[in-house]
């Protein structure tokens, strides 16, 4: 770390191990990965397990490889060949982990925005502890209404799809009134970076960071803010969501991302208890946000800016 990376007010990020699975192309790698290994323990060749299965050789390569996806039908049959029954419930574990993994938004939201707010709604219902780290906008349960009519516009644009914003804007809002209920809690971590990127105009963007005060006093909600004066070890790439311990939900330009694999979860509450470490509450967190209204630009955003 160079010495300008030091000045700080004395909370640095602790550095952590990343290993795990963390992506789909891994996840299955490593799923191919295993199957290989049971193969070899039963010592039998690729060409022996294809012909006691009746499968076409090609196939048995192509499933050690990642270049395709098992069925629940071939994990049975691979476990029961290999004499590795006992693997079975884990390996369908790990390939049910694959089914959800990645869904693009284009098939999403092909009817539009709506039924993916409605998905969300359901989630939030049977969640009980809300873990959330956004390193670039406000996150959705703690927006306003403007605020949230503009990243839905944004959506649109980009993914070309419906634009029913004002019915999904008002989901939205109705969603927020989870964060009163006393059997639900919720602990929200920000760059300070996310106060002040320019993503909606600026009498919005002064509207959201005002509610933002008044949210971080909720009893049932923890609110913190990584100011610019911390260092980070570990960089704050992509913003997630973790639900209880069961689920981190990754959100790309192209696709959601819907993580259950045990590792992928460890690893990201790893990195989420290292953000919120680092990241202060109460009245300092109110303080940066108040330097972030002060500072704000009042005049109005340049045409197509």
């Amino acid at each position: 770390m160079s010495p300008e990376s030091r000045r700080s007010t004395g909370r640095v990020v602790p550095p952590i191990r990343t290993s795990g699975v963390s992506s789909l192309h891994e996840a299955r790698l490593a799923l191919g990965k295993r199957l290989r290994e049971l193969r070899r323990q039963a010592d039998l060749s690729g060409r022996q397990l294809a012909e006691s299965l009746r499968w076409p050789p090609s196939k048995v390569s192509k499933l050690e490889n990642g270049r395709q996806s098992p069925t629940d039908n071939d994990i049975r049959v691979w476990a029961r060949a290999t004499e590795s029954e006992g693997e079975t419930d884990a390996l369908l574990a790990s390939l049910h982990t694959l089914a959800v993994q990645n869904i693009e938004w284009q098939r999403q939201l092909r009817g539009g925005l709506r039924a993916h707010q409605n998905e969300i709604v359901a989630l939030d219902e049977s969640t009980r502890l809300f873990r959330a780290f956004e390193s670039t906008y406000v996150p959705g349960l703690l927006q306003t209404a403007e605020y949230a009519r503009a990243r839905f516009a944004q959506s649109v644009a980009v993914l070309k799809v419906r634009g029913d914003i004002d019915e999904v804007v008002q989901i939205r809002l109705g969603r927020q009134q989870i964060l009163y209920r006393p059997d639900k809690r919720f602990h929200f971590v920000l760059t300070e970076a996310a106060l002040r990127y320019r993503l909606c105009p600026p009498e919005v963007m002064l509207g959201q960071l005002d509610r933002l005060i008044s949210l971080a006093g909720l009893p049932n909600v923890k609110f913190g803010i990584i100011d610019f004066e911390t260092a980070y070890a570990v960089a704050p790439a992509h913003g997630f969501w973790l639900l209880d311990e069961e689920r981190v939900m990754v959100e790309t330009y192209s696709a959601e991302l819907n993580l259950a694999g045990p590792q992928e979860i460890e690893l990201y509450k790893s990195i989420f208890e290292h953000m919120a470490t680092a990241a202060s509450y109460g009245r300092q967190a109110r303080e940066i946000i108040k330097r972030a209204i002060e500072d704000y630009p009042t005049e109005p955003l340049p045409d197509g800016e």
